[in-house]
């Protein structure tokens, strides 16, 4: 047994332990970071400005600090940038994780001394974790790749600042140095094709054992894997054993990346943003991903249907109910406070608490009142696509408003590893699977008010080539599952397949 391999068990018991008796006090955790974060954030701009002194529980929380996205933050943020002291939190930031916003253009989320360990810590833990519940300790002793952004670092004012993945890239343990792939030099080249061309070229003759990154640029590189090797990746990999994964729901893509591997392999999924590191897969077993309630964040529960009210209830984690979707909000020793992160979760478990991510505030369609959300049409797909046996590469869905004649649908951009039989047969069962999970959507279908969905059929790599044609190729970037307007389905126009 290697040397890495075998000091690897102890310590991964050690934090196995550690995470089973913080499953039993969450909420005593929960209720402590609250304080701790009032005690330092009550001497900030911030604090100042939203009497935080005054503060003694969540419920005077609520009234002092409002709801926010990026672009509220904003005027905090630009303070920090311009090298003013002790705005948002203690000091100034380390970091600026840069990331781009819908709406924001380019975001700057602060990234503190306090709050560096949530990002390096959980990511570890979670394959502490993995290698405790399993015994599999041996990937610790091949070599492991991240796909990653860039670890190349600009700086804002004093601070400096690039993509999440980079940044982290720099806190790498020493000890795993050695084992890291690609090159240091590799992983700071820009464009993703030739990113990936290098990556194949130092990587495809190793002793591959742990992969990790986006499931989307995962499966880009297996293809070129394949490509330059005529074999599948676990034959030219035989060692590898350990799939690590977030970004996105692992499920529409975890058929086709285990055909490309040609054999079963674990996985672990976590739920990592550049204003922190939520959630991770701490066992094979248990469905879902355990909250990190003692990671320096306090977080709050708002309803999904209320997330744009003026006043949303906003619930601390002691209240949360299982099955209810709820948009998560952040407060963080990055000194991010009342932050809406976008994301919404549903608990599958309070005890511990454990959840899936079910989709993006902003990814719905509700142009006819229907408001589906990302889960559902995720797994309306998974289902039919399983019953006809079909794979799925990549697929968005986008209304369809007729302004003259005909009743408006919802058009389903879908590529497809291999071709369904029939297609009208799979629009038909994700469309009834669709009516069983959103009554709305049901009762405008059964109202005679919406056409049942079509599916634009999207030609192989057009995904990609649309992504490329946008500059978000790779790296941390994703396909967004819904629109509520045809933006990204008019450019995808141009990379439908010709009948």
């Amino acid at each position: 047994m290697n040397l890495k391999s075998l000091l690897a068990r102890p310590f991964a018991n050690f934090i196995y332990n550690k995470t089973q008796k913080g499953m039993v006090s969450a909420l005593e955790d929960q209720d402590d970071i609250l304080k701790m974060l009032l005690k330092i954030g009550k001497s900030t701009v911030f604090g100042k400005d939203h009497h935080l002194e005054a503060v003694m529980d969540h419920a005077s929380f609520i009234q002092a600090v409002p709801v926010r996205d990026y672009e509220q933050l904003k005027p905090y943020i630009n303070q920090v940038k311009e090298g003013k002291q002790n705005v948002l939190w203690k000091g100034s930031p380390i970091y600026f994780a840069k990331t781009s916003g819908t709406t924001s253009g380019v975001k700057y989320i602060p990234i503190t001394k306090d709050s560096i360990p949530n990002h390096i810590n959980t990511a570890r833990n979670a394959l502490l974790c993995y290698m405790a519940e399993t015994g599999n300790t041996g990937f610790a002793t091949g070599k492991m790749i991240f796909l990653s952004g860039s670890p190349e670092l600009e700086r804002i004012g004093k601070i400096p600042s690039g993509r999440l993945s980079g940044i982290v890239n720099h806190h790498v343990p020493g000890y795993l140095r050695s084992n890291q792939l690609p090159s240091y030099e590799t992983n700071c080249i820009e464009d993703w094709e030739e990113k990936l061309d290098k990556i194949i070229e130092e990587t495809w003759q190793q002793d591959m054992t742990l992969i990790s990154g986006i499931p989307p640029w995962m499966q880009m590189y297996f293809d070129r894997l394949m490509e330059k090797s005529g074999k599948k990746v676990g034959e030219l990999f035989p060692n590898f054993s350990l799939m690590v994964q977030g970004g996105v729901n692992f499920d529409p893509y975890k058929a086709r990346l285990i055909e490309s591997i040609g054999r079963k392999i674990d996985s672990i999924e976590l739920f990592p943003a550049s204003e922190g590191f939520f959630a991770f897969q701490d066992s094979q077993e248990a469905e879902g991903l355990l909250l990190n309630t003692n990671s320096g964040i306090y977080f709050e529960f708002v309803p999904a249907g209320e997330i744009f009210s003026e006043n949303p209830t906003r619930l601390p984690l002691r209240e949360v109910k299982t099955g209810e979707n709820y948009a998560m909000i952040i407060n963080s020793n990055a000194g991010l406070w009342g932050y809406n992160l976008g994301d919404t979760v549903k608990f599958v478990s309070t005890e511990p608490y454990r959840l899936v991510v079910s989709g993006r505030i902003k990814h719905f369609i509700s142009a006819f009142g229907e408001h589906v959300i990302g889960e559902e049409v995720e797994q309306a797909l998974l289902k039919a696509a399983r019953e006809e046996g079909v794979n799925i590469t990549e697929f968005t869905v986008a209304p369809m408003v007729q302004q003259g004649k005909g009743k408006s649908y919802h058009e389903w951009f879908i590529e497809f590893e291999n071709e369904p039989a029939a297609l009208d047969k799979l629009s038909q069962k994700i469309d009834a699977c669709l009516r069983e999970k959103n009554v709305y959507y049901d009762d405008l279908i059964t109202g005679n008010i919406l056409m049942p969905l079509q599916i634009r059929t999207i030609r192989k790599n057009g995904f990609i080539d649309y992504m490329k044609s946008v500059g978000k190729l790779g790296g941390q970037h994703k396909v967004p599952r819904l629109s509520n307007d045809r933006k990204i389905a008019e450019e995808l126009e141009a990379y439908l397949s010709i009948p």
